[in-house]
C-alpha cells in the first residue's frame, strides 16, 4: 500500500494517470475522492461504472469518499488482492493518518507515503499563514518527496526548494517526476513483491529518472534477543535518510516478529508461524558510510 498525498495543485493526479499506464502487467488499485480530474486514455477503459474505473491493463480506479474503511475491507475480501494498492489522500489532509486507517487491515502492508511537491509555489504555501501547518505536516509525514512542474522554473528555485525542505527535517529521500513517472524502485521496492521471501533483496533499477544520489541498501543480522525499545530507538537514528526497513526479528527466546518501517513509521507483528535462530533486517536509504556504520552498531547494541 503507498499513500500518495501532496497539496492542492501539486500535481497528484499527473502522478496516478502515469502510474496506471505504466503498470507493467500489475494488478494496481487506486483509491481517489473523486473521478472528475483522472483523464485515463478511452483506449484503457475496459468498463466504468459510478464508483469503478475498470482498465484493460488490470488496473482499478475506485472512488472513495468516506467510505475507505469500507473499502478497504471490501478489497481485503478478495480473492485476488491488488499487487499494489495506493490511496490518494485529498490536497488538504495529512497522509501520515490516512496511512494509519490504511493500516486497520491486516491485509494490506504500508510501502511509502509519497508526498508531491510544487516546486513553483511550494514555499509560498509553507509560509501561508493559514495553510501552512497542514503543508509542513504533509511534507514531515512523507518517506519519499516528489518534485514536480521543475520545468516551470531556474535550477535556483529548485535549489531553494531543496533547502528549505532539508530545514524541515523533512525525508532525504526525493525524485524528480518526468511527466508524472517517478522510478520504479520508489513506489515497488520489493520488486512489486512478485519475488517470494520478505528478504529477497534486489539493486535499485536504474531507470531514464534516476534514482536519488547516495541510494542504497544493506543488511544487519544479529544472534540473540533485540530489546524492543532499543530496537525502535536505533531504527530512528536517521529517520529523514531511511525509506524503508524489512526483516525478521527475536523479540523473545523462540519467538520471531516481522519488522517494517517505512520513514518514521514502524510496525512489529508476531509471527508465530517461523522460528529464527537469528534476526536479518534489510536497510533502504540515502546513507553515508559513516551513517551506515553507525546505524549497524546500534542495531547489534539493541540485542539483549
Amino acid at each position: 500500500m503507498v499513500v500518495l498525498g501532496g497539496y492542492l495543485g501539486a500535481g497528484k493526479t499527473t502522478l496516478v494517470n502515469a502510474l496506471l499506464r505504466n503498470a507493467e502487467g500489475l494488478r494496481v488499485t487506486v483509491l481517489v475522492n473523486d473521478f472528475g480530474s483522472i483523464n485515463v486514455d478511452a483506449a484503457l477503459i475496459r468498463e466504468r461504472g459510478d464508483d469503478v474505473i475498470g482498465l484493460e491493463n488490470g488496473c482499478v480506479c475506485c472512488t472513495i469518499g468516506g467510505r475507505l474503511v469500507e473499502t478497504l475491507i471490501a478489497l481485503g475480501e478478495r480473492a485476488e488482492r491488488p499487487d499494489l494498492l495506493v490511496i490518494e489522500a485529498s490536497g488538504v489532509s495529512d497522509p501520515s493518518r490516512i496511512a494509519q486507517v490504511g493500516l486497520l487491515d491486516s491485509a494490506f502492508r504500508l510501502h511509502g507515503i509519497v508526498v508531491a511537491v510544487d516546486v513553483e509555489g511550494i514555499e509560498a504555501a509553507l509560509d501561508d499563514r493559514y495553510v501552512g501547518d497542514i503543508v509542513q505536516r504533509q511534507l514531515i509525514a512523507a518517506s519519499t518527496l516528489v518534485l514536480t512542474k521543475t520545468d516551470l522554473v531556474d535550477e535556483d528555485k529548485v535549489a531553494s526548494v531543496r533547502r528549505r525542505l532539508t530545514s524541515l527535517g523533512a525525508t532525504q529521500i526525493v525524485v524528480t517526476a518526468s511527466e508524472g513517472r517517478v522510478p520504479p524502485a520508489i513506489l515497488f521496492p520489493d520488486e512489486a513483491m512478485r519475488v517470494p521471501g520478505l528478504l529477497s533483496t534486489h539493486p535499485m533499477r536504474r531507470a531514464s529518472h534516476a534514482l536519488p544520489r547516495g541510494l542504497r541498501s544493506f543488511n544487519v543480522e544479529a544472534g540473540g534477543v533485540f530489546d524492543r525499545a532499543r530496537l525502535k530507538a536505533a531504527l530512528a537514528l536517521f529517520p529523514e535518510k531511511l525509506l524503508r526497513a524489512k526483516g525478521f526479528v527475536s523479540l523473545r527466546a523462540g519467538q520471531v516478529s516481522e519488522l517494517h518501517v517505512v520513514g518514521r513509521r514502524s510496525m512489529l507483528t508476531r509471527r508465530p508461524d517461523l522460528t529464527a535462530s537469528s534476526s536479518t533486517i534489510v536497510l533502504i536509504g540515502i546513507f553515508s558510510d559513516e551513517d551506515q556504520r553507525l546505524l549497524t552498531q546500534a542495531l547489534v547494541s539493541a540485542v539483549l
